[in-house]
Order: structure tokens, then C-alpha cells, then sequence
């Protein structure tokens, strides 16, 4: 079996429950010193005068915020210490929120492209497909993202996410087509083309819910996005 059917199947019977129930992670103005242990910066705020460091920016849903793990569990963690540990100076800021679509990400860019943001990994979309949500919508709002972005000079890694079968097959293959058209449009944004590889559909790489990653599945994850991110930090940090 594919690895996009195995996630439909997942999707359809446990991710509407899980993510559309997942309390919101609580948003606050504190940011703290992310170290080589994988702390992340809360989102919001700025960095202490003469601290101020690059930042690599997640923005996304509960996959990002790390849905059912500790902190230094979640994605972004341990790519702060992976960051560490190959001695590269970027500060991540975890912009993910439980529940969030991909008009919720766009309601928030703005602060959460606060300092100087080098980076942005895009992960935004699975909620707009648990919903049935207009795919030209899901299509916009990451297009404006992508522009908006780039107009303040950040480079971004889009991951794609696949859509649930309930909604019929056209809309599932609207939904997988629009990551990939948003790719073709803008070669310069580095593409992941699914965000859940090697991970969506393993009962043993997802915590109970079957849908959001446990820690292994988690380092698997970040795994995929290091590779595609190890580039654009090499000549970030020039």
C-alpha cells in the first residue's frame, strides 16, 4: 500500500478528532534562550538587547507546535539542537498552533516574522483539508505567505500534506496538487513534498491518536527537513 493511501486511511478516522480538538498551545511575549539541549523560543517578543541572533522560523499547525510531546521533543527542537551541534548560530522560533489553518498562519505572519528571520519552514494545511476547505484558499493563503515572506528577503521550505479521502478523490488530488503547482511557481522556495514521510501510518512512530508523531517519528521528521534545510543554512551562514 502507498504511503499516501496509508495516511488517508489514517486521516479519515482519527485526525478530525485529534487536531480539530487539540488545545491551542498558550502564545506569549516571553521569549527565552534556545541552547544546545533543543529549548525553543516561545513565539512573540524580542530577544534581549545584544542577543539578537538569526532566526529559523516553523509556522505551522500541531505537527510543528509538537502535539502530545514535551517541548524538546516537537520538531523544532530538535532542529534548534541539531543547529547546536553543527555550530550554526540560528535561534528557532516555534510558530505552531493546535488546530491551525492555513488563514490562521496568514493571521499571524507578521509577528511571527519578528527579528531578524533568516528562514521559514511552512507547514501549514492539514487542517484545511480535515475541514473540506476551498483548495483555492488553502492555494492563496500560502501563496501570500510565500510573497510575503520573500519580500522581507526570507527563504522558505514549503512541506506538503496530504488531504483525507472522505471528500471524494478530486478534491484529494486538488489538495496534493496545490503544493506542487505552489513549487513549480516558485523554484526558489525549497519543497518537501510531504511533511509525514517515512512516518504517517507507522503505529509505531505516532503517539496514541495514530496521526501526530511520538519522539521517534518526530526525529524522522526532522530528519527529512534537515536535509533540505542544511543547504540554505550553509549559505545563510556563508
Amino acid at each position: 500500500m502507498s504511503w499516501v493511501r496509508v495516511v488517508a486511511l489514517v486521516l479519515v478516522t482519527v485526525v478530525v478528532v485529534a487536531c480539530d480538538s487539540a488545545p491551542s498551545p498558550r502564545l506569549t511575549t516571553k521569549v527565552a534562550t534556545a541552547d544546545a539541549n533543543g529549548a525553543v523560543n516561545e513565539v512573540g517578543g524580542a530577544a534581549t538587547p545584544g542577543t539578537a541572533r538569526p532566526r529559523l522560523v516553523f509556522l505551522g499547525d500541531s505537527l510543528t507546535a509538537g502535539y502530545g510531546l514535551d517541548r524538546e521533543q516537537s520538531v523544532p527542537s530538535l532542529i534548534q539542537a541539531h543547529l547546536a551541534k553543527e555550530g550554526y548560530p540560528h535561534e528557532v522560533i516555534n510558530a505552531g498552533v493546535s488546530g491551525d489553518t492555513s488563514a490562521g498562519g496568514l493571521s499571524r505572519l507578521d509577528w511571527s516574522l519578528d527579528g531578524d528571520v533568516r528562514i521559514l519552514v511552512l507547514e501549514l494545511g492539514a487542517n484545511d483539508g480535515l475541514r473540506g476547505l476551498p483548495v483555492d484558499a488553502l492555494k492563496q493563503n500560502l501563496e501570500t505567505i510565500i510573497a510575503r515572506a520573500q519580500q522581507r528577503h526570507v527563504t522558505i521550505e514549503l512541506t506538503g500534506m496530504e488531504a483525507p479521502p472522505n471528500y471524494g478523490a478530486a478534491y484529494t488530488a486538488a489538495f496534493r496538487r496545490v503544493y506542487r503547482d505552489l513549487a513549480r511557481e516558485h523554484p526558489d522556495v525549497v519543497f518537501v513534498p510531504f511533511y509525514l514521510q517515512g512516518v504517517a501510518g507507522n503505529p509505531g512512530l505516532n503517539i496514541a491518536d495514530g496521526i501526530h508523531p511520538n519522539p521517534e517519528g518526530a526525529r524522522i521528521i526532522e530528519g527529512n527537513l534537515w536535509r533540505a534545510l542544511e543547504p540554505l543554512l550553509r549559505k545563510d551562514h556563508g
